[in-house]
């Protein structure tokens, strides 16, 4: 009798755990919920890498993640409205594919994760070190400041004969520091290459049309394109501008050049910056700590020429450019 009653009891006890085990196994798994602040369509192979960082990792939108979009398209006093949106969603992390929107997510997002793509980290104010960035944010960094030389050696090597250089940029669109950072860079550079620089501004796409009449007046013979969202949303007029006044030009991304045909190109893959920088969603998804993931920077630097575009404006580009290319275009 007591062995039938011990025999009933163990067959209820583990009839109870697989049915636990059963309900367990039933119950959906949670699914993520990730902010993401920015346009997704303005570039992009940007949004798709990150996409697909999150599918190479198993993460599919719409089954396993739920991905929260606000666009602030550039308007700068939208940003703490929409922050806030996405704080009150109660986000698991926040993804700023740039610098401005990091730095509003910073200001907003005191609790929540953020993870930034952006492309100098620590002279935008966003973390004081790349090893140990503490806070509740982390991300991938470039170095921006330090290829505007290089984008200026490069047109000095490509036009030989060239005295005068305008860099065109796009006040406001990074903190005042890296901005400083990138003329002074541009101004030491100019100097050491026996170049004068024209310094070209253009807030908004109304002020493009009037940067390229100064420079058709002041008679330079090349351009440098410095990063800025508002230039790089008009990157195929830029590029046809710079076409039409038979300018040699440099960009900073390489939607310049692969999409839009311009000359060519110098900096980190930016697409590969947000396909990684959905590894670091990943982590932190899985319960690591934004403070204690060290800030990635690019090990690789892209070079993009395009022959066709050089053709286009009677342009040689010398062999030894050629040469060092990742990537050469010639249809």
């Amino acid at each position: 009798m007591m062995g039938r009653g011990l025999t009933l009891g163990i067959t209820l006890l583990l009839s109870g755990l697989l049915g636990m085990v059963s309900a367990e196994a039933q119950r959906p798994a949670k699914i993520a919920r990730i902010g993401y602040m920015g346009n997704k369509v303005s570039v992009p192979e940007n949004h798709e890498a990150f996409l697909q960082g999150l599918r190479d990792l198993g993460y599919v939108e719409g089954r396993n993640v739920v991905i929260e979009y606000r666009d602030p398209q550039g308007r700068v006093e939208q940003f703490p409205a929409l922050m806030g949106e996405l704080v009150a969603l109660k986000v698991d992390v926040i993804f700023a594919p740039i610098t401005p929107y990091a730095l509003a997510a910073k200001q907003a997002a005191t609790t929540i994760p953020v993870v930034f793509v952006s492309l100098d980290a620590v002279a935008s104010g966003l973390v004081t070190s790349l090893a140990r960035p503490g806070g509740n944010l982390t991300g991938l960094s470039g170095l921006l400041p330090a290829l505007v030389g290089k984008w200026l050696e490069l047109l000095r090597e490509t036009v030989p004969g060239v005295s005068q250089i305008a860099v065109l940029w796009q006040p406001g669109a990074y903190p005042e520091r890296v901005e400083k950072e990138m003329l002074k860079v541009a101004e030491v550079a100019g100097r050491a290459l026996k170049v004068r620089l024209q310094i070209v501004e253009a807030r908004g796409p109304a002020d493009i049309d009037r940067a390229f009449s100064e420079m058709t007046k002041a008679r330079v013979g090349a351009l440098a394109v410095l990063p800025g969202q508002m230039l790089i949303r008009e990157r195929r007029r830029l590029v046809a501008l710079a076409a039409k006044h038979r300018l040699p030009a440099v960009y900073s991304v390489t939607e310049y050049v692969v999409d839009a045909g311009g000359l060519m190109s110098y900096g980190a893959n930016v697409p590969d910056l947000h396909r990684r920088a959905a590894i670091y969603v990943d982590k932190i998804l899985k319960g690591a700590q934004p403070g204690d993931l060290p800030i990635e920077q690019p090990t690789k630097f892209e070079l993009l020429v395009n022959l066709n575009a050089a053709r286009a404006i009677g342009l040689t580009i010398p062999p030894s450019v050629v040469a060092r290319a990742d990537r050469v275009i010639e249809k």
